[in-house]
């Protein structure tokens, strides 16, 4: 009879608590910038035009882009971390145990720095610097571009290709070939096949 009595108390306790109200937390991050009206994205996704705010599911680190015409863009990394009742396993106990609901609003401001203009001619100043120099053989150097597992086996401008291509423990590299670009100055690129 106890054994009995214990089990009907049991099932009442479990239909009092899945009737009863659940607590939840609700998690909002706004954005605000001076001046307003930029873009925010919050990891790539847009999120809307400064003031804005919206709903997050987790907390961690978020990278964040805000973009506006005449202003410098900023890409912040920002970290959010969860308050005392969001960590484990204080969570479980704040979103299932409690009919209290619980908010986790914050809000993150950037100041917005203008971008720099540069006079026009100052701009035909430095294409003419540049075009001066290309004619004269000086060429500007770009930024290396990154092959993963090539760099090592290119060859030598003026070797060939073949020995690199007969080893079988190189990468293939495919054969260069020489342009001319219009300053009369020979270039070599590599030689991609097509697909």
């Amino acid at each position: 009879m106890a054994q009995r009595r214990l089990q009907i108390n049991t099932i009442w306790i479990l239909l009092a608590v899945c009737v009863m109200p659940v607590g939840c937390v609700r998690r909002r991050l706004t954005f605000r910038t001076n001046p307003s009206g930029a873009l925010v994205y919050v990891d790539k996704q847009l999120v809307g035009t400064t003031p804005v705010s919206t709903n997050i599911t987790y907390y961690g680190t978020r990278v964040i882009d805000i973009v506006k015409d005449g202003y410098r863009s900023e890409s912040v990394s920002q970290k959010i971390n969860p308050p005392w009742y969001q960590i484990p396993p204080l969570d479980f106990v704040t979103e299932n145990l409690t009919t209290h609901e619980f908010r986790d609003e914050r809000v993150l401001e950037f100041q917005l720095v203008p971008q720099p203009i540069i006079p026009p001619n100052q701009v035909r100043e430095r294409a003419e610097s540049l075009r001066k120099s290309v004619r004269q053989g000086h060429l500007t150097p770009l930024a290396p571009v990154p092959f993963s597992g090539i760099e090592s086996s290119i060859p030598a401008a003026g070797s060939t290709t073949q020995s690199a291509l007969s080893s079988p423990n190189t990468n293939p590299v495919p054969p260069v070939r020489n342009l001319l670009p219009r300053s009369g100055i020979p270039l070599e690129l590599p030689a991609f096949p097509s697909r």
